[in-house]
């Protein structure tokens, strides 16, 4: 609903101004009447909104001048002309002039009646103008939520015979992909050329599809800005509709999806090596269960039977002497001795009984084993002569230890190792190095290194840190931080003196 209507009456007095006010007010019509004189007449203009200007017309005040005032001070505000005598030429010119419209002063009906119709012209012009007011505003929201998001919002149109363009472009363009949106909308081939060459097909594919059945358009391929070293993963997702000129036109955003891609690979390179590793676990674990098998049908399942060959001469009825009987003792006595033996090395394999005396004590012994077995020196340091584990995790780290000789033995060609076993606050620090030939990037990606797989696996399982790292000048480090008690730890970095 308009408001009181806010009246200028130029060159009458204020006892007219009130004679109107009174007309306005017999007719239902809300107003506040002024009045001004033409002196000074730009400063009563601009100091508030009118609505409305009435004024007279003659030599001294012309009409038609003050609406070209207006016009000068950038007011957009209806004239009426009160003139004494009907003059067809002169209100022709007056309306030329910009004049609302020219009236009698003597006709106060007419005169309530163009007031009417300005009011409902005011009212009309209040209405257009906070629609746009409110458009402005929805626009202004819109461009600061398309600018903060963490994306690229866009129009793209594809045209019957094929053209395309960007009818709105957000400011994101810049930071994806590295073109400003003025530029994108002047060249929208542009972006087609980002795209990497092994995903331009599926590109084409997807957009053709969305616009053949305006389905719902979702692709996902990598981009390389121009003078951009690194390649970026991006999600477009956009929804189509059919313009009037058989035109299709999308709605849409664009999101940088790198991050998700990569941890997306590599969860996938992960379940393969673990797939691998499990194969090579399984496989391994059959080898192992083939020579105990071997071992205990060979060794001491021969020597059983040896035994009881050496046993069978002692069953029958005849006579022996007292030295046969004794050779014969001595000889199962012999045998005996190998079946324990073979047992305890059995044994010794699956699990080395030293570790009952503690990890510093297995680690020092599996140390010494290495040392005779290949010659290597192999020193171990420790500032305790024990540390308390459970007995899983004794075993665990024992194992990860036996690993990492196990690959020097392999691969190194060290002439010296150095372990270093410790306990700092609520975890064990292993760290093996040695000075051989130094491990590479390219030595850690082979399909078939499964000894450093099954180090790392072994770290994850306990909650556990693995570290590797090496040169052809340093050697290779092999470096485990594992929680005592289960709990995660971030690990630390130490070196050996």
């Amino acid at each position: 609903m308009v408001g009181a209507l806010a009246i200028l009456m130029i060159g009458y007095s204020a006892v007219e101004a009130g004679w109107l006010h009174n007309l306005l007010e017999q007719g239902g019509v809300s107003a506040e009447v002024d009045c001004a004189k033409t002196d000074g007449l730009s400063e009563v203009l601009q100091q508030q909104k009118w609505d409305l200007v009435l004024t007279d017309d003659r030599p001294d005040l012309c009409a038609a001048q003050v609406s070209g005032l207006l016009a000068g001070l950038g007011l957009s505000v209806p004239v009426i002309a009160l003139v004494s005598q009907q003059d067809e030429q002169a209100a022709a010119r007056l309306i030329a002039a910009g004049v609302q419209d020219v009236l009698l002063k003597s006709d106060p009906v007419r005169l309530m009646a163009a007031i009417r119709g300005c009011q409902r012209y005011i009212g009309h012009l209040r209405d257009l103008r906070e629609a746009q007011l409110a458009l402005e505003r929805s626009e202004a929201r819109f461009r600061a939520i398309a600018s903060n998001l963490p994306g690229l919002v866009f129009q793209f149109v594809l045209e019957s015979e094929g053209s395309v363009f960007f009818p709105y472009v957000s400011e994101g363009s810049r930071s994806l992909l590295g073109l400003s949106p003025d530029y994108l909308q002047e060249k929208p081939d542009s972006f087609a050329r980002l795209i990497v060459a092994k995903d331009a097909a599926s590109y084409d594919q997807s957009l053709l599809d969305s616009r053949e059945h305006l389905s719902a358009w979702n692709w996902e391929g990598r981009i390389q800005a121009e003078g951009d070293v690194d390649v970026k993963w991006i999600s477009l997702r956009a929804t189509p509709r059919r313009t009037p000129r058989g035109a299709v036109l999308w709605d849409g955003i664009m999101l940088n999806i790198t991050r998700n891609k990569q941890i997306e690979l590599e969860i996938a390179r992960s379940r393969a090596q673990l797939e691998e590793l499990s194969a090579y676990s399984q496989k391994a674990k059959e080898q192992e269960r083939t020579r105990i098998a071997r071992e205990i049908h060979d060794d001491i399942g021969g020597t059983l039977t040896a035994i009881k060959c050496e046993l069978v001469p002692c069953l029958d009825n005849s006579s022996r002497t007292s030295e046969f009987y004794r050779n014969k003792a001595e000889a199962v006595e012999s045998l005996v001795d190998m079946v324990i033996d073979s047992t305890r090395r059995i044994a010794l394999d699956l699990r080395p009984g030293v570790l009952d005396c503690g990890i510093v004590a297995a680690v020092q012994w599996q140390a010494r084993e290495f040392n005779k077995r290949t010659g290597v020196s192999c020193t171990v340091m420790c500032d305790c002569e024990d540390i308390s584990l459970d007995g899983d995790l004794a075993v665990a780290i024992f194992r990860i230890f036996q690993e990492a000789l196990t690959n020097i033995s392999k691969h190194a060609n060290a002439s010296e190792v150095r372990v270093k076993l410790a306990e700092t606050g609520s975890q064990v620090y292993l760290e093996v190095a040695d000075n051989g030939r130094g491990i590479t990037h390219l030595d850690m990606a082979k399909v078939n290194s499964f000894g450093i797989r099954s180090m790392r696996e072994r770290c994850q399982q306990l909650g556990g840190q693995f570290h590797i790292q090496g040169g052809p000048l340093v050697g290779t480090e092999v470096l485990i931080w594992i929680p005592v008690n289960g709990q995660s730890i971030i690990g630390g970095e130490s070196r050996l003196n």
